[in-house]
């Protein structure tokens, strides 16, 4: 009986994919385009898209667990089609900021989904993981090129978390039992400062890599076109805080009777995105 996990060609997404099949289990992806899904051999790969949720149902005919990732559509009806379908467990992976207004339009579309979730009727597992440690991958380019991030708020401080971690979590969860009504929020072991994580970038490539900081005025003008604007002002709201996400779960370890992944062997695993 396959396993669906949506958010395959993603950052934890590709990690479930691979701990799955390694356990010897059936995998089935489910992707907007299926032609563009780069996923490993012995995946089945399924056209679908949140924003039309019968449009799902091809890819959960046969299917009792689920990992689900949606950034998009509407959470009842999508929640509907798999209890329909006759899904019986479910991993999500969501977001959840306690600190945000409950009128914040993407934060109440959270909570309205997460609810949805809740009421359904199937054994779901919330996870709301802290920052990825993968986000460092945006300085990949000018490592590359200059052997330099140029970014604000050196200082600020955050208990990164490994894909790795979040996703034995959820293969946990999705293959015994326990997890049912339980969120867990995966961070890394300690909190890493900015300016650190390039260093230990720099480490692990083997060649120092310079950390210039940027003011948050100069920042506000890198990510014009990056970013929408909410998002950008988001940043340097959160920049105002740099000791702001340092809280350290307990949830890696409790979970998976292990230390959480350090961002020094992030860095390690993936040196070669920054060669």
């Amino acid at each position: 009986m396959p396993i669906l996990v949506t958010g395959a060609t993603g950052t934890v997404g590709g990690a479930v994919v691979r701990r799955l099949l390694a356990a010897g289990h059936e995998v089935r992806a489910l992707t907007r385009d299926p032609a563009a899904a780069r996923l490993p051999a012995g995946v089945e790969v399924v056209a679908g898209d949140f924003t039309d949720p019968p449009s799902l149902l091809p890819a959960l005919r046969g299917v009792e667990r689920v990992h689900l990732v949606s950034m998009e559509g509407d959470g009842s009806a999508i929640v509907d089609v798999l209890r329909e379908a006759g899904v019986r467990r479910l991993t999500h992976l969501g977001h959840d900021d306690p600190g945000r207004a409950d009128d914040d339009p993407l934060e109440s579309w959270h909570r309205a989904f997460h609810r949805a979730i809740e009421s359904s009727g199937i054994g779901w597992t919330h996870l709301f993981p802290g920052e990825f440690m993968a986000n460092t991958r945006e300085w990949a380019p000018s490592i590359r090129a200059r052997r330099v991030v140029r970014a604000p708020f050196g200082d600020w401080n955050s208990a990164m978390v490994h894909e790795d971690d979040i996703a034995a979590i959820v293969v946990r969860a999705l293959l015994t039992d326990g997890h049912e009504g339980r969120t867990y929020r995966p961070t890394g072991p300690a909190p890493v400062r900015r300016r650190d994580a390039v260093r230990l970038i720099g480490e692990a490539v083997g060649r120092p890599v310079r950390f210039v900081e940027l003011s948050p005025e100069q920042a506000r003008e890198l990510w014009r076109d990056v970013y929408p604007p909410q998002v950008v002002e988001w940043f340097l709201e959160m920049g105002r805080y740099p000791e702001g996400n340092t809280w350290v779960s307990p949830d890696v370890e409790e979970v998976l009777g292990r230390r959480a992944l350090t961002f020094e062997r992030w860095a390690h695993d993936h040196a070669a995105d920054f060669r």
